[in-house]
């Protein structure tokens, strides 16, 4: 056993000395590592995790279709030209074949990639109904420790439950566009929620100051401690008015900076990120016991209802957790 875990040690040391070197193709390996579950990815978080907090992360997220990854792509390259490195995470939809990323945003932001200072990578959602996956998360990590100033996550683009992004960035910004239509109702309860600044991409379609009218009409109608969100158009094909959108989350930066926000959010990302850290490996690793498995199909087959069940297998863990003194 000895010879493994001193490979592995040294696969890890070796990987740590490019990445701290600012090697691309370490950061490139050690993105695959957390999204591929390597056995070591743990400890690799672990070892980047006192650099991590330095870079700006920007969600952007929205509904299918909204110009999201142009957008993306516009801002990179806004940042780039600025002088100031950019991390880029493109959330695509997962294959079913290969179980990897689609690649569609990374195609689309072929203009940021020619830009120097701008990383782009393109990570599968890996199913997650929230639009990013732990693995996304931990790449913004990875990112911010390996230096980038700017970090943009952008999401797969699923609508109402997209809400993943609003705890796992600094600044959250919607898109929308005016052919929308009704959808702007649909997500009252949940991007209306999160955003901190909303673009109205596609400004030069019918409708879209109308779109723009309606959103600060709803924001008005919100009773939130936190800064009323800025609704701005935007047309991200033409580079017209993405230099604006870039001020725009500026300004949510310097004041969520100044005021102590900041601070509370990425505590509460944290918090959040226990949580699904404790979701997922809690499901991964119970439901792969067999005894639990047969304990639930024996109990199945006896004609009790799935929910019963469920309750039962919950209560009895939990008793087995307090039967030997709690959580360690």
């Amino acid at each position: 056993m000895t010879a493994p875990l001193t490979a592995a040690t040294s696969a890890l040391e070796d990987l740590l000395a490019e990445f701290r070197a600012g090697k691309v193709g370490a950061l490139a390996r050690a993105i695959s590592w957390v999204e591929n579950r390597h056995p070591q990815s743990g400890a690799l978080l672990d070892a980047v995790y006192p650099q991590v907090g330095r870079a700006w992360r920007t969600g952007v997220t929205g509904p299918p279709g909204a110009g999201k990854s142009t957008l993306v792509d516009g801002l990179a390259r806004h940042w780039g030209a600025a002088g100031r490195s950019v991390g880029l995470v493109a959330v695509d939809p997962t294959s079913p074949f290969s179980g990897g990323a689609l690649l569609g945003d990374r195609v689309r932001m072929d203009r940021a990639l020619s830009q120097t200072g701008v990383y782009v990578r393109s990570m599968a959602n890996r199913g997650s109904l929230g639009g990013l996956s732990l693995a996304a998360v931990a790449a913004a990590d990875l990112l911010d420790a390996f230096g980038f100033q700017e970090v943009l996550l952008e999401t797969v683009g699923v609508g109402q439950a997209e809400i993943d992004v609003a705890a796992a960035a600094d600044t959250t910004v919607v898109v929308l566009t005016p052919a929308s239509g009704d959808s702007v109702q649909a997500m009252k309860a949940g991007l209306m929620e999160v955003a901190d600044l909303f673009v109205v991409n596609k400004a030069d379609t019918p409708g879209a100051e109308r779109l723009q009218t309606e959103l600060e009409d709803m924001l008005g109608l919100r009773r939130a401690a936190a800064p009323r969100p800025e609704v701005l158009l935007c047309r991200a094909l033409a580079d017209q008015g993405v230099a604006e959108v870039a001020q725009a989350i500026e300004r949510r930066r310097a004041a969520d900076q100044a005021s102590g926000r900041l601070e509370a959010r990425r505590r509460a990302r944290d918090l959040a990120r226990v949580r699904r850290l404790v979701v997922e490996g809690l499901r991964a690793e119970l439901w792969h016991e067999q005894e639990i498995q047969e304990a639930a199909a024996r109990a199945l087959a006896h004609g009790e209802r799935p929910d019963e069940v469920a309750r039962k297998l919950v209560r009895s863990i939990l008793e087995g957790i307090q039967r030997n003194g709690g959580p360690a």
